[in-house]
C-alpha cells in the first residue's frame, strides 16, 4: 500500500540545496557574523542580534516542502494556508507550483479540488485536527511540516483534557497555530479550553476565579476565545497553562504565575496540585530570539529595525521589546526602505498600518540595531542591511571592504 503521511522528510537536501542558497542566502549577513555581527563605515554602525530571522522549525518546514515539490513533480500540490509567515517565502512556494489553499470569509479552508492524486503541505503552525481528518479522508498525500514545538504543547494540553483540566492558553484565539493546539483539547469528551491573549485578560480570569463569580461576563467576553459551551463555574476549576509558541515568552511564564497565585488563593497550597498544572511548552527558538535582542539593546543602539512579516507573531513581539528601549521599525522588508528618498515604510507597535517616515535616520552618528522574526530569510536580512547604508550615502560594497 503506498505510503500517503510524510513527518520526515524525503532525504533529497542535497538535490533542493542549490534552490535554498540561491533564494534565501545572504553574503551580507555572512560578512557582518563574520565580523562580530557588527559592522561600522564612517559614523554608521549597524549591529545584529546573535540570534535571529528563519529557527530550526521554519527551516525545516521550508526545506521539506522544497522536498515535496522534488519528490512528486508529476502531483499537484497544495499548501494549506501560509506554510510560515513571510510573504516572500509563500510567494517563492507559488513559483514553483504550490497552490496555496486561503481559508474562506467564514475561516474554512476548501479542500474540495484536493483528490487521492494530489499532494498537500501542512504548515509549520499545524492543523486542527477537523482538517487533517478531511485532508485524510480525501486520499492525498500528506507532508507534515508541523513543528516539534508546537507538537509540545499539543501533548501537553492533551494530557490537560485527558485529565479534565481546562487547557488556558496563552495565545492569539484567530492564530493558525492556537486553532490546532485548541483541536488537541476538543477531541477528548468535555475536553475545555480559553485562548487569553494578554496580562490584562488573564488578571480577569483570575479574578473570577478567586472570587467564584462573574463567570457569566466572562463566559461573554471570551465566547470567540473559548471551546463550546465553556462554562467558568465548571471549567476554571481545573487548569493547566500552555500556550501559543510565538508569544512573548515573559508574559507567558507571568500569566502562568498569576494563575498559580490565584489557583492557591482560592484553593489553598495543600489543593494546588488537583487545580492548576504548568508546563515550560516556550519555544526554545522564540526564547532564544528575544534574549539576544534584550542583549543587542545593552549595547549603545540608537535606533532599532525589526524585520518580518507583519502577521508574524514572534516578529511583532521582537519589535514590542525593542519599542521598550529605542525608536523601532518594524519593517516587512528591505523595500519599505527608500534610501534616495530618505524614507522608511513601518508597522508602528500596536497600530494596525503602516506609515511613511522621512529622515528616520539622521544625518550624524547613528547605531542601528537589526533583528529578524523566525519566518524572515537572511537574504531579506542582508537587503535591509545595504539599504540602511545606501540611506546613510553608503555603498554595501565599501561596508564590506
Amino acid at each position: 500500500m503506498e505510503q500517503t503521511y510524510f513527518r520526515k522528510g524525503f532525504g533529497l537536501k542535497g538535490e533542493i540545496q542549490g534552490a535554498l542558497t540561491d533564494d534565501y542566502h545572504s553574503a551580507v549577513v555572512d560578512e557582518v557574523r563574520a565580523r562580530g555581527y557588527a559592522l561600522t563605515v564612517r559614523d554608521l554602525t549597524v549591529r545584529l542580534a546573535q540570534e535571529f530571522g528563519f529557527c530550526y522549525g521554519v527551516d525545516r518546514a521550508v526545506e521539506y516542502a522544497y522536498e515535496t515539490r522534488a519528490k512528486f513533480p508529476g502531483k499537484r500540490i497544495f499548501l494549506v494556508g501560509e506554510i510560515i509567515h513571510n510573504p516572500h517565502v509563500n510567494a517563492k512556494l507559488a513559483g514553483m507550483g504550490i497552490e496555496i489553499i486561503a481559508r474562506s470569509a467564514a475561516g474554512e479552508f476548501d479542500f474540495g479540488p484536493v483528490t487521492a492524486d494530489d499532494a498537500v503541505i501542512l504548515p509549520a503552525f499545524g492543523v486542527t485536527r477537523d482538517d487533517f481528518e478531511r485532508l485524510g479522508a480525501a486520499g492525498a498525500v500528506l507532508v507534515d511540516t508541523t513543528c516539534g514545538s508546537v507538537l509540545n504543547v499539543w501533548k501537553r494540553v492533551d494530557s490537560y483534557a485527558r485529565d479534565a483540566f481546562t487547557a488556558i492558553i496563552h495565545g492569539k484565539y484567530q492564530h493558525e497555530e492556537t486553532k490546532a493546539t485548541a483541536s488537541q483539547v476538543t477531541q477528548h469528551p468535555g475536553g475545555r479550553y480559553l485562548v487569553v491573549r494578554n496580562m490584562a485578560e488573564a488578571r480577569l480570569v483570575c479574578d473570577v476565579i478567586e472570587r467564584g463569580a462573574g463567570g457569566e461576563e466572562l463566559g461573554r467576553r471570551f465566547r470567540a476565545a473559548a471551546s463550546p459551551d465553556f462554562d467558568p463555574a465548571r471549567d476554571l476549576v481545573r487548569v493547566g497553562i500552555a500556550n501559543q509558541t510565538t508569544m512573548l515568552s515573559s508574559e507567558s511564564l507571568a500569566i502562568a504565575a498569576e494563575l498559580r497565585r490565584a489557583m492557591m488563593a482560592r484553593y489553598g497550597a495543600a489543593e494546588l496540585a488537583g487545580h492548576f498544572r504548568s508546563f515550560d511548552t516556550i519555544c526554545s527558538a522564540t526564547q532564544d530570539r528575544q534574549d539576544a535582542v534584550l542583549r543587542l539593546l545593552q549595547d549603545s543602539v540608537d535606533l532599532a529595525v525589526v524585520v518580518g512579516g507583519y502577521n508574524s507573531s514572534n516578529t511583532t513581539h521582537l519589535a514590542a521589546l525593542c519599542a521598550e528601549r529605542v525608536p523601532t521599525y518594524h519593517i516587512e522588508d528591505a523595500g519599505c526602505i527608500d534610501p534616495e528618498a530618505g524614507t522608511i515604510r513601518h508597522k508602528p507597535v500596536g497600530t494596525h498600518q503602516e506609515v511613511e517616515v522621512r529622515g528616520w535616520l539622521g544625518s550624524g552618528p547613528q547605531v542601528v540595531g537589526i533583528t529578524a522574526g523566525a519566518s524572515t530569510p537572511n537574504n531579506k536580512v542582508g537587503e535591509t542591511i545595504t539599504r540602511i547604508f545606501a540611506t546613510h550615502g553608503i555603498a554595501v560594497a565599501e561596508a564590506l571592504a
